[in-house]
């Protein structure tokens, strides 16, 4: 076991005791997105959400509520119902849909010895403290990252089918594919629409959909033609994080949603980044439409356990109180209720 103690961290001793320094923070991002569920005690590890699948629909594409065949669809739905004088129409029964997703426990733990609670001339409980939320967050989001990236339905930038195949980066014809595919299986957009305001050069924002991708994405997004940034927002507050929006797009960034490097098609001629110099760097991002997915909230004292035992307190395990201890165990689960609700996407960013 880690002990932080004198010789882990030396103490600054005739030397000048200036400020703790601000170090890197995780920001909340994908967590903060799709339906926040309570867990409460007693109720298993597993949690189960249930749908009905609407008419002429399927459990494998609960969004598309006529067939996908040739011909005049509508009119093929409508004759469906027609009804003759007399005549009992044949009935139909609804079918159950269940998505299920496991919960996990995690922790993080801190330690340190007495003599550095006694005698050390920084507060290291303190900042303990403060790094275990700060860590709890940052799991958090991978915890998320893994598992948004189970979507089925993705797409690639460029004429790629595949992240290894990815050859762009992103463009206005790859948003608008992926607006069209989810348009047609009825997702909702997840924000309002702000409207016009008299205030010179703002423009409205009509309702849309939310994009979480890498903060590197940030000089290609400006670049699209329509691009408008935060500032030119006629009313309303953007989500934190957000930089803008093109058409019915909403885009928010962060720096912990990692580029898989060199796993992309041969640069050439691309202007994608490379980094180790072969292959284009290939990065995630998420396209978020009402109701997709839902996780385990971290919200609320119920929803994780902290711990705090300072250096000092006696027990059969530390018989002199030599020891203290910082840290938290919390549950988290993430589903995907609607494949066709959201979209993954693979895209490269230009070299700079």
């Amino acid at each position: 076991m880690a002990i932080q103690g004198y010789n882990t961290s030396p103490a600054r001793i005739n030397k000048f005791k200036g400020e703790i320094l601000k170090h890197a923070v995780a920001l909340e991002v994908l967590a903060k997105q799709g339906r926040q569920i309570s867990l409460p005690k007693n109720q298993s590890e597993t949690y189960v959400a249930r749908r009905y699948v609407p008419y002429n629909a399927t459990a494998a594409n609960p969004n598309v509520f006529f067939q996908n065949v040739s011909g005049d669809r509508g009119a093929a739905m409508a004759t469906n119902h027609l009804t003759q004088e007399g005549v009992t129409p044949q009935a139909d029964t609804i079918v159950a849909q269940d998505i299920t997703a496991v919960i996990n426990q995690y922790s993080c733990l801190y330690s340190f010895t007495d003599k550095v609670a006694d005698l050390y001339e920084d507060d290291i409980p303190k900042a303990m403290v403060e790094q275990v939320g700060e860590r709890v967050a940052l799991v958090n989001e991978m915890i998320l990252f893994g598992a948004l990236k189970a979507c089925t339905n993705v797409f690639y930038a460029g004429t790629g089918t595949s992240i290894g195949t990815v050859n762009d980066f992103l463009k206005l014809a790859n948003i608008r594919k992926i607006t069209k595919a989810m348009q047609a299986n009825h997702a909702r957009p997840v924000t309002n629409t702000l409207k016009a305001s008299p205030n010179i050069a703002t423009q409205p924002v009509e309702s849309g959909y939310v994009v979480i991708c890498h903060t590197d994405f940030e000089p290609d997004l400006r670049d699209i033609a329509g691009f408008i940034p935060t500032s030119q927002y006629a009313s309303g507050t953007p989500m934190p994080n957000e930089i803008g929006r093109v058409e019915r797009f909403r885009f928010i960034t962060s720096p912990d949603l990692p580029a898989q490097l060199s796993a992309g098609a041969a640069t050439g001629s691309t202007g994608c980044q490379s980094t180790l110099g072969t292959n284009i760097d290939v990065y995630p991002f998420f396209v978020f439409a009402q109701d997709s997915f839902s996780q385990i909230a971290l919200r609320g004292k119920e929803s994780m356990s902290p711990t705090f035992i300072p250096a000092g307190e006696k027990t059969k395990s530390d018989p002199h109180g030599q020891r203290g201890y910082a840290g938290s165990i919390w549950w988290k689960g993430v589903m995907i209720e609607n494949n066709q609700w959201m979209a993954l996407g693979y895209a490269g960013v230009k070299s700079l």
